[in-house]
């Protein structure tokens, strides 16, 4: 019987408290746990992979409601198929698989009265806003700067490098599920991404320290 608490509950149990020793347990253990009605086996699960979530709703450039929409729904789709995931380590891919599917539900809701983009483009073809939320955690003209440069990258980049600087750092096959791209292409696209972007900071005399070791790692 799956957990009964809302998804993003927390235990309050510190260290050497089952919550404590979950932290470290693979996916398959959090599982059968949580099945079994574990609720500090779920709220581990909530707490390892909500950011996920949210990158994949930010790559998609949802607004803070629908972004927590997707993020809610997509905790409860996990509550009605708990005991139907055959292989619990691919659990993330699962997640970000079903975020995007919620995530293209919002879209097509949004432009109920426009013509319908096919699927795979709908993440690219939004307007090219500011994100509210990003734009609140700006501390100083450096960041602004920055946060111009990266609004200056194509659709494309903005949701790559959106997912993968979410912490914990998502697997490629997440990745690949949340943005329907090919597992092979992510590296090099990154790295791709990770040039543009220093190109456009060195530009406006923007100095970031490593960026250029990061998109040849």
């Amino acid at each position: 019987m799956p957990p009964h608490t809302p998804p993003g509950g927390r235990d309050p149990g510190g260290a050497g408290s089952p919550a404590a020793s979950l932290a470290t347990a693979s996916l398959t253990t959090l599982l059968l746990a949580a099945q079994g009605g574990s609720q500090p086996a779920w709220d581990t699960l909530v707490e390892r992979f909500t950011a996920l979530l949210w990158g994949v709703a930010r790559a998609h450039r949802l607004g803070d409601a629908d972004a927590g929409d997707v993020v809610q729904t997509t905790w409860l789709r996990l509550v009605e198929h708990l005991g139907r995931i055959e292989d619990p380590e691919r659990l993330p891919g699962w997640l970000a698989t079903t975020a995007r599917h919620e995530c293209l539900r919002a879209l097509r809701r949004s432009r109920r009265e426009q013509p319908t983009a096919d699927d795979g483009d709908a993440p690219y073809d939004l307007p090219d806003l500011a994100d509210p939320l990003d734009a609140r955690l700006l501390a100083d003209e450096r960041d602004v700067q920055l946060w111009g440069c990266f609004g200056a990258l194509s659709g494309r980049c903005q949701a790559l490098l959106r997912v993968l600087t979410t912490d914990p750092a998502p697997s490629y096959a997440a990745v690949s599920a949340a943005l329907d791209m090919p597992v092979g292409s992510i590296g090099p696209t990154r790295g791709r991404c990770l040039e543009r972007l220093r190109a456009l900071a060195t530009a406006r005399g923007v100095t970031l320290t490593g960026l250029a070791e990061e998109a040849t790692a």
